[in-house]
């Protein structure tokens, strides 16, 4: 078997069997046994091969490679048929010596053709000034040996190429930084990129990232750090330490000037807000600053002195006043409404058909306050007024309800302050508005107005820098305006006492003499024209009043204790509010108060005195004001000095127009113990049914007196133009006629001899 092998150099086991004429099983056991005892012999896939044979394939491959300049491993496998491997494990060994060649990526090539690949290697690298990624280069090489090959040669991989790379670079041929094994980025490119960097950097004290990311660095502030360690990386840039020295000495000046310095203005236009905050948080004199409390800084890059703040608060302080009064929710209409009533009440006393339609109703409101008067202590005595002071220092004015009414009120206003309670968690914006402090935008407006040279600054969004100095100043006018209030409240807590007392015993009287008016209207109830005019005149007169008197009263209370100041008239009894004017002021309530306010006032334009005491009723619950019933007691009292008082005023009368009413209500109070309001268009119907309870002589001076007024004032009414002088001999005449019969007409009143 030996001597077989050494003469064929590579012999199957299947043909030493035959050879032999020995069983298989035999031939490879001594197989196994000659080629432990024999270096030169092995046995690979039932083949006994000798190192001789391999010198001869050796010398063949080295014969082929030279004449093509380099072979496939795979190829010369196949041929063999053997492994790759087992072929590469053979040629390394004689590389070199009989295969004049080399091995790279399972290709023999020759030394030349290295050499050649080798020198398209350097020149391709050497010819690189960018960073570069090799692969494409590589691609680019292999493309160019196809063409200069042809169909003949061999496709050379990357790896061949990167190992020539790699070579040359470890002997120095050429220069270079490879990361990652395939980013080539050259000497040459490397020292104009960091002689670039440094000229930049040093002639502008910055450089921005953007700039060193074209330049092919990918890792920018890493960079820039390890090369200046003193720099100062920010979000956009790398500064050097003078561009922050800088901005420092700026913003003291601005400090020590009491003025405000925006960052941005010193810098490079390429910094953005952040930049300029992180360079302020570096600059020492304006941290000290700041720990004092001598400067702000407002918007990223705003810097204030504590001293222009201040000046900013204290000039907006004083604007604060003019918008307390200002903003403030109908402040201003219970003035101008009294300024113009009272320039009514002169005129009111004129000579005119209204206003001596009712003059029995002046005299009976001076009874009934006499009256009045007299029960005043009993009358006053239920009434328990409480000044609530709420959690906020400008609520309406909501009074404590009687222990009657808070029984019947009470899941009401429980119902009404979980509500807003619950709104104030809700809606804090509108808890602010309802509370009447200034907004943002109004301060924001005022340092508008006061410093208008923001954009002359060369600011082109001034709100950029106002917003953030109004959140700042906005809190402190907050409070201080809350102070100023507080202080107010306190101030007025006497004064707002004093209006509900006097607000309680003006509707005490005002609702008795109502009460007492009312009980009149029933002799009127079987004629229906007379007694809708009888209500409406009683709407008009006395309903009216009680309405207008809670409407501005309480409208004053309300502002008193929003801390504003309020001019309260002294005339205040004698106004009377148009219905427009009063349902303005109706709407200024809250809530239900304004919503029953609203319904006193459209029952007051209705035809039934009836509806309007339910209105009121609720309204004065709400309110809290105690409206006192008429008992009979009461009554008595009150109509007694109501016809005490207009006997004196029938005796003392010298109007005879005057007089007509003041007799007919005092007839009543004597023939039906009734205080009857009756206007002009009544007098006659009220005249009419009376004539059962006067003798006739009595009823005719009655319905001649009533007959002659009515003649005199149609006169007065007619006349105009031309006709003034022929009216004025027959007004003369019929004034003389009645002033002959007025002590006729005083003596059926004030001589008790009627039956």
């Amino acid at each position: 078997m030996v001597s077989e092998v050494e003469k064929l150099g590579r012999v199957s086991l299947i043909d030493l069997a035959d050879s032999t004429g020995v069983d298989l099983y035999h031939v490879e056991k001594q197989a196994e046994y000659a080629v432990a005892d024999n270096p030169g012999l092995m046995l690979i896939q039932g083949e006994i091969i000798s190192q001789h044979y391999w010198d001869s394939v050796a010398e063949e491959i080295n014969e082929r490679l030279q004449e093509c300049s380099q072979i496939s491993l795979a190829e010369l496998a196949t041929q063999l048929h053997v492994g790759v491997e087992l072929l590469t494990s053979i040629l390394k060994p004689r590389l070199g010596t009989m295969v004049k060649g080399r091995l790279e990526g399972g290709q023999l090539y020759t030394p030349a053709y290295v050499a050649r690949v080798s020198a398209m290697v350097r020149g391709a690298a050497r010819g690189i000034t960018v960073p570069t990624n090799l692969s494409a280069l590589w691609s680019s090489l292999q493309h160019l040996l196809q063409e200069m090959d042809g169909a003949s040669g061999i496709a050379v991989e990357g790896s061949f190429f990167q190992a020539l790379f790699n070579g040359q670079v470890k002997e120095g041929q050429l220069l270079g930084s490879l990361r990652a094994g395939v980013y080539w980025t050259p000497t040459v490119f490397a020292g104009a990129q960091k002689e670039c960097i440094d000229s930049f950097f040093s002639q502008n004290s910055f450089i921005n990232y953007e700039m060193l990311n074209k330049l092919g660095i990918s890792q920018p502030v890493q960079f820039l750090q390890s090369r200046y360690p003193d720099g100062l990386a920010l979000v956009n840039a790398f500064a050097h330490p003078s561009l922050t020295e800088m901005v420092n000495a700026a913003v003291e000046d601005a400090i020590e000037r009491g003025s405000w310095i925006d960052s941005l203005s010193v810098l490079p236009t390429s910094f953005g807000s952040q930049d300029a905050s992180k360079i302020l948080s570096h600059c020492q004199s304006l941290q000290s600053a700041l720990k004092s409390q001598k400067a702000f800084i407002f918007g990223d890059s705003y810097v204030f002195s504590h001293t222009f703040v201040k000046d900013v608060y204290d000039r907006i302080e004083k604007e604060m006043e003019s918008f307390n009064v200002s903003g403030s929710t109908g402040m201003g209409l219970s003035d101008d409404i009294s300024s113009r009533n009272n320039d009514r009440v002169s005129h009111d006393s004129s000579t005119s058909v209204e206003a001596n339609d009712s003059p029995s109703e002046s005299s009976g409101k001076h009874a009934m306050e006499k009256g009045s008067r007299k029960k005043r202590g009993k009358a006053s005595g239920n009434t328990k007024t409480v000044i609530v002071e709420g959690t906020s220092d400008n609520q309406d004015y909501v009074p404590a309800k009687s222990k009657k009414n808070q029984k019947k009120s009470k899941d009401t206003s429980s119902l009404h302050v979980s509500e807003v309670k619950s709104g104030a968690r809700k809606d804090p914006r509108s808890q602010e508005e309802s509370l009447n402090v200034p907004s943002e935008e109004w301060v924001v407006q005022q340092i508008m107005t006061l410093f208008p040279d923001w954009e002359e600054q060369g600011i082109d969004d001034p709100h950029t820098i106002l917003r953030p100095l109004a959140n700042h100043l906005r809190p402190m006018l907050i409070n201080s305006l809350k102070e100023k209030r507080k202080a107010l409240l306190t101030e007025n807590a006497d004064k707002m006492k004093r209006i509900l007392d006097d607000l309680q015993r003006k509707v005490d009287e005002a609702f008795l003499n109502l009460q007492l008016y009312e009980k009149a209207l029933e002799l009127f109830d079987d004629d229906q024209s007379t007694s809708v005019v009888l209500h409406r005149h009683l709407l008009r007169t006395s309903a009216a009043y009680i309405a207008d008197t809670l409407f501005i009263n309480l409208d004053i209370y309300n502002k008193v204790k929003s801390g504003l100041e309020v001019e309260n008239s002294q005339n205040s009894e004698l106004v009377s509010l148009s219905p427009g004017e009063r349902i303005d002021l109706a709407k200024t309530f809250r809530g239900s108060m304004s919503k029953k306010a609203l319904a006193v006032a459209e029952v007051l334009e209705g035809k039934r005195i009836e509806t309007f005491m339910v209105a009121l009723r609720d309204f004065a619950e709400e309110s809290g004001i105690v409206l006192k019933k008429l008992d009979k007691k009461l009554e008595r009292t009150l109509l007694h000095s109501y016809r005490k008082d207009l006997m004196s005023q029938v005796s003392a009368e010298t109007d005879p127009v005057s007089l007509l009413p003041k007799v007919v209500s005092l007839l009543y109070i004597q023939f039906h113990n009734k205080a009857l309001q009756a206007p002009g268009r009544a007098i006659s119907v009220a005249v009419l049914r009376l004539k059962d309870k006067l003798d006739e002589s009595a009823y005719k001076i009655l319905t001649d007196y009533q007959a002659a007024t009515v003649t005199l004032l149609a006169l007065v009414s007619a006349a105009t133009g031309d006709e003034q002088d022929c009216s004025s001999d027959r007004i003369t005449t019929k004034r003389e006629f009645l002033e002959g019969l007025m002590p006729q007409l005083k003596g059926i009143v004030l001589t008790p001899s009627q039956p």
